[in-house]
Order: structure tokens, then sequence, then C-alpha cells
């Protein structure tokens, strides 16, 4: 009863959905997802009873602590909070899915900024006893605001423990009305707005007879009708090397090539690549993985491409279509997620981590910083942590990259303070 639902060769090529959620803290993320695994069948016998029998449970009697089925750590278990990203992965009778838990603490922002990184779409859980004549709490514009600018496609709004209220369809109305004012400030548009109990499961899995006034959609219903991953695979070819992969020695089985993860696009055997940023060409000759060869390789699959001729490629570079190259920058405008307890200093030196190149980076200029009330940008003196700003900077050696609109996996970096080694900021390249 507890196995999942469908064996994953009967499901419908919907592709795999990542998706995360997020909101402030105690707004019930963890429940949420304990709730769907167990709703949707995808909780084993196994961990069942070690939920039910957990020393940590912070329900009543024989009622399960759903949220003990995503929170891992002793600490979380604990303190009854979510502090690292909890990734869970579970399938429907059509599609397959990997969860992301974030934290909704602001001192783990960064983790949540790691979780949504990588995601389709965002289910932003808002608690409704929290909400006080319409006002949103600011971690929940945070992380409304980090979802738009990560560019998360689709956000879904999920007001939680409604059955604390009555189920009261005027208090929902509300919150949705607030909301969507917030996404209209941000310029997105919500997937579904939804009345949900995560503890009692109104409107997870299965509709709720005690909200007879919502007539939309239940969550995983949404969930599962979402596109996915298409962006990646229509976008322009993206394949950062890695490593160079050379084995033998004689002029019989000598052999070279690049390997790596495509990012973007799409790659076959007989199109005409460029390495950039030296700007040599080539033809791809063989795409190779560890089950053998193939004639195209797409976004997310790891492979080596041996070339029609050596070229001198190494760690760092970019393959890109011939016909449609791109050309290295050393000057970048960018949006930071300041992630350090030390705050920006443009004095300091800093190293950019880009794809599989990593250099030296100056920080020109800091140009505005988010206000997250009004959710726009004004002029600062300063980043601290969680603050969200707009820099200019200037880097060692042309960059190839892509603005993040255009390209997620190749318009995104990482700021590291040279000095500690600690990781400073989340950078997303808009020129």
């Amino acid at each position: 009863m507890n196995a999942i639902a469908e064996p994953i060769n009967t499901l419908e090529d919907r592709g795999v959905l990542r998706f995360i959620t997020c909101g402030s803290v105690d707004d019930g993320k963890s429940t949420l997802i304990g709730r769907l695994l167990y709703d949707a069948r995808a909780v084993l016998s196994d961990q069942l009873l070690a939920v039910t029998n957990s020393r940590h449970k912070r329900t009543e009697g024989e009622e399960i602590d759903l949220s003990l089925l995503t929170d891992g750590l002793e600490a979380e278990r604990e303190q009854g909070i979510t502090i690292d990203v909890a990734y869970r992965y579970f399938a429907s009778p059509v599609r397959k899915f990997i969860i992301a838990d974030c934290p909704g603490h602001v001192q783990y922002t960064r983790n949540m900024v790691t979780g949504a990184s990588t995601a389709d779409a965002a289910v932003l859980l808002i608690d409704a006893t929290r909400v006080k004549d319409g006002a949103l709490l600011e971690q929940t514009r945070r992380h409304a605001a980090l979802v738009n600018l990560l560019g998360v496609r689709h956000l879904i709004a999920v007001v939680n423990k409604i059955d604390l209220l009555d189920y009261s369809e005027a208090v929902f109305n509300q919150i949705k009305a607030a909301f969507e004012a917030l996404a209209e400030q941000l310029g997105a548009v919500p997937a579904a707005v939804i009345p949900v109990s995560a503890l009692r499961g109104d409107n997870v899995v299965v509709p709720s007879r005690n909200t007879p006034w919502y007539e939309g959609p239940v969550l995983l219903e949404v969930l599962e009708t979402l596109p996915a991953g298409e962006a990646a695979q229509d976008a322009r070819l993206r394949f950062p090397v890695q490593w160079v992969n050379r084995v033998g020695g004689s002029r019989v089985d000598d052999f070279r090539g690049l390997a790596g993860t495509v990012a973007a696009g799409r790659v076959r055997v007989g199109d005409a690549v460029r390495i950039e940023p030296a700007g040599v060409s080539a033809v791809v000759d063989r795409i190779i993985t560890f089950d053998g060869e193939l004639q195209e390789a797409q976004a997310g699959m790891a492979v080596t491409l041996v070339l029609d001729r050596d070229v001198d490629a190494s760690r760092g570079d970019m393959l890109v279509a011939a016909a449609d190259p791109a050309s290295g920058a050393k000057n970048l405008s960018a949006e930071l997620c300041w992630l350090d307890s030390t705050p920006l200093n443009p004095a300091r030196r800093y190293l950019i981590k880009h794809g599989t190149r990593t250099m030296q980076a100056k920080i020109l200029a800091l140009e505005s910083r988010l206000d997250l009330q009004g959710l726009v940008h004004q002029p600062a003196d300063g980043l601290g942590l969680n603050d969200i700003g707009r820099v200019r900077l200037a880097v060692q050696q042309p960059l190839v990259a892509d603005a993040y609109a255009a390209h997620r996996a190749t318009g995104r970096f990482v700021l590291i303070d040279a000095a500690t080694n600690q990781t400073a900021a989340a950078g997303l390249i808009e020129a």
C-alpha cells in the first residue's frame, strides 16, 4: 500500500519536474511534502514505521508527523525546522518528480537559492494564520523575489493551515489578492493559488469537501500538468569542457575527447562547433557515453565529444554551435544575492566560478539594492547577508557567458571570497 503507485516504466513521458517548496519559517513546507508523498503512496513501509516511532514527532497519539519524512538532520528534527535542502524523489501515475524542501529561516536563504537554481517550479507556502490585513511576511516576499530572479518558470501559491481558520473563503480570497498583487509587482503569472491544509490533506492530492467554494485544481494535479525542461533543450548549444579525456599513446589507439555535461541545446555527430574563447572550429566526429556511442546528446547528458581534428581545448573552455558563436566578455552586469556574513567590499579579492572555469573578478560598482517591500531597486552603499543588488564587475579573462534570461546554466555564477574561500554571492548575469 505504501509503495510507489506505478512502476517508472509505465509513466507517460511528461519529463521529470523539479520543484521546490519555499516560504517563511513554520509555514508547513516539510509537512506539505510529507503529505504529498504519503497521499500519493510514495512512502515505503519502513520509512513510515521509523517516522511513527520517532522520539521527535510533534503530533499526538498515533497521528503521523509527516514533516519528519523530509527533515533528515538531527538538528532539524529536534528543532522542528528545515536547515539544509532536502531532496526527495517520487512518481505519480503520469510523471516523475524531484522535490527540494528549502529552509525558511532568513539565515538559510543561501540554501534556498541552491534549491531554486535548478527548479522548474516553485511551491510558495503562505501560512494563513500569519497574514494580518493582507500583509505577507518579509521572508515570503524575499523567497518570491528570489524565485522570480532565478528564472523559475512556474510559481504556485499554497495558502496553508486554512483548517485553523475554519476553511474561511473570505480569508483565502484576501490572501490570494495579496499574493496576486505581489506577483504583479514581480511581473510573474502564478500557475495556481490553492487553499490547503497540509496536516489534514485538504486539496493536496485529492479535493477537499471542506472547501466547496474552491473549484480549482489540487496541488498534485497542477504539478502533473506543468511543462518541464523544454527551455534548456531548445536553447543554443552550450557545452562547458570539464576535462580532456586522453588515453592511449600509439598512433593506432590514440584517443582524445572533451568530457562534460551539455548545459543547453543539443549536439549531433557531424555538427560544426567552435571552441570559445579561442574561436577555433571543428566538427563533432563521435559522441561517447559510458553505455556506448550516440548520434545526438541533449541538455543534461554527460558525454565525451571527439572532434574531427586535434584542437587546443581545456577545462573551462566552451563548445558552441559554429553557426551561432558566442564571444567572451571581460565586463559583466549582474544581480547578486549576497550569501556571506562579511558584507560586499569592492576592495576585497573575489573569484568568480562560472561553469567549469574559475578566475579572479573585481566588483567595479554597486548600482542598487532591492527593497523587499516595494520590490524596486534603490541606491545603496553596500550589500549584507541575504541582500539582493545589482553590480558591475570585471573578470580576469574573457568569459563565455550568456544573460541568465537566455541560458540559465551559463548565465549564473558564484563569487568566492579569495581570502576566506567562503561563497560570497550567487550571481545572475544581466548583460
